[in-house]
């Protein structure tokens, strides 16, 4: 009527709910590419200044191949007049079957291997594929390819393949990384990652944009525990219109992916399920310091002196909980100057003593090392990485017990896994070492810290304001 054409998209889709295990679907669960491994090649890639561009798939689970039987019925509007009561056999995946995305997985995956490609064991949504010198590094995620490598012919070749098999869309060269920005100045051999973007909308959301600017994530004093926690159904009906969960759960997603300097004040996720006045005071206040630094990024390279060695610190805080007292585990790996992984956890075991919370965090930090090592390893682009992994812990009695197996006052009790640490420490993976407790990034992750601290630590852990280096 107006002259305008309006153009309706529809999609067809299957009713999932009505699979039956064993008759329709057998294997649902499908591999994503994770987050860690992504920001160790985005070091990598910063270190040898290599290309990052990006694809993505269109109607990605329709291009997986059923191994069952599946039969729908006619879609409305689309019945057979001659066959009404006919059904109709589906050839391939269609959006909603349970088993869409691991048929769509297997398809990418037989593709890309076709070409030449072989997957990383340690990670199966990462291949990487080599011609002499020249690499290339495929990330899937999901619908979205990542593609790096250090020859653009080689890449246009990828891409050209990619396009033959499905249908395809040129992204060029990544400016956003799963909603992460990316900035790059390749004068200086520098990307930095930043989730700017994501957080003005968040703030926003919240309405938070125009509030008070935090110098810190969460107040030094401040204890969390259960006993905070709502205890009047006056006090619990009124903060059932706050927005806890959903604030938690976008705070977490930053933490995730570019700001491990908010991983400590991210507790307050222990407490959906019954919160207060004080939690929430708490909640926006992470959003005050957030919204103060949302020009940070996580820097990788941009210093000539930077090596592309994985160094680790771990720590602990004993009885954090002051509810159950069971202690807390972080620790963080740094790589080209930039923080790569990093973690913060409850410890399952009730430590008996500082010392034993030490090495339960040591423990687990040498399980990530392990990962960290082999994973590298299976890319073949890091040179002389034969080297122990360093690991810095500021508990001396800890670092004795790794490195004395006969010492056992004390460690009788001890879980027997938690002894892998004397296996990795004796087969020369890891190499153990006292730091100072000033100058353990990990403090960052078991405390809540003052203001000059956690900046040092956060700058030591590549995170930097964008005035510093733009």
């Amino acid at each position: 009527m107006d002259g305008k054409v309006h153009i309706y998209k529809a999609r067809l889709v299957a009713k999932g709910c009505t699979q039956t295990y064993g008759v329709d679907y057998r294997e649902t669960f499908s591999p994503v590419a994770d987050i860690r491994a992504i920001r160790i090649f985005i070091a990598i890639t910063a270190y040898y200044d290599n290309e990052i561009w990006q694809m993505d798939v269109k109607i990605t689970f329709l291009n997986g191949f059923l191994e069952e039987e599946i039969y729908m019925k006619q879609p409305k509007g689309f019945i057979d007049p001659n066959h009404p009561r006919k059904v109709c056999k589906l050839q391939r995946s269609i959006y909603r079957l349970k088993q869409a995305s691991k048929s769509w997985n297997k398809r990418f995956d037989e593709e890309i291997k076709k070409f030449g490609f072989h997957q990383n064991l340690y990670e199966p949504c990462v291949y990487q594929k080599a011609s002499g010198s020249n690499v290339i590094f495929l990330i899937l995620y999901v619908d979205y390819i990542i593609l790096m490598g250090n020859h653009i012919p080689s890449i246009q070749e990828v891409k050209t393949y990619l396009g033959k098999c499905f249908s395809m869309k040129d992204l060029r060269e990544a400016a956003f990384i799963l909603g992460i920005k990316i900035y790059r100045d390749r004068s200086r051999w520098l990307i930095g990652l930043s989730q700017n973007a994501y957080l003005d909308k968040m703030l926003k959301r919240y309405r938070m944009d125009n509030s008070k600017r935090g110098s810190i994530p969460m107040q030094v004093d401040l204890h969390l525990s259960k006993y905070q926690c709502a205890t009047t159904s006056a006090e619990m009906k009124r903060m059932q219109n706050v927005p806890y969960a959903s604030v938690v759960g976008s705070i977490m997603y930053v933490v995730r992916c570019t700001r491990p300097d908010v991983a400590f004040a991210q507790n307050i996720t222990r407490f959906q399920n019954n919160y207060s006045e004080a939690l929430w005071t708490a909640v926006k206040n992470i959003l005050k310091y957030l919204r103060n630094t949302i020009d940070t990024f996580l820097v990788y390279g941009g210093d000539p002196e930077a090596e592309l060695r994985v160094n680790c610190y771990c720590n602990a805080g004993f009885k954090t909980d002051r509810y159950d007292t069971k202690s807390q585990t972080g620790y963080v790996f740094v790589s080209n100057g930039g923080t790569v992984v990093w973690k913060i956890s409850k410890q399952s075991t009730t430590a008996q003593h500082a010392t034993e919370a030490e090495y339960i965090a040591t423990f687990k930090a040498i399980k990530e090392a392990v990962w960290i090592r082999k994973f590298i390893d299976e890319l073949g682009v890091v040179p002389l990485n034969d080297y122990p992994i360093k690991m810095n812990c500021d508990n001396s009695a800890a670092i004795i017990m790794a490195k004395e197996s006969g010492i056992q006052k004390g460690v009788r009790h001890f879980k027997r896994k938690y002894h892998y640490v004397r296996n990795c420490t004796e087969t020369g993976k890891i190499d153990i070492v006292k730091v100072h407790t000033n100058d353990n990034l990990a403090d960052l992750f078991t405390k809540a810290l003052a203001g000059p601290k956690l900046t040092q630590h956060a700058r030591s852990m590549g995170l930097c304001p964008a005035s510093s280096f733009m």
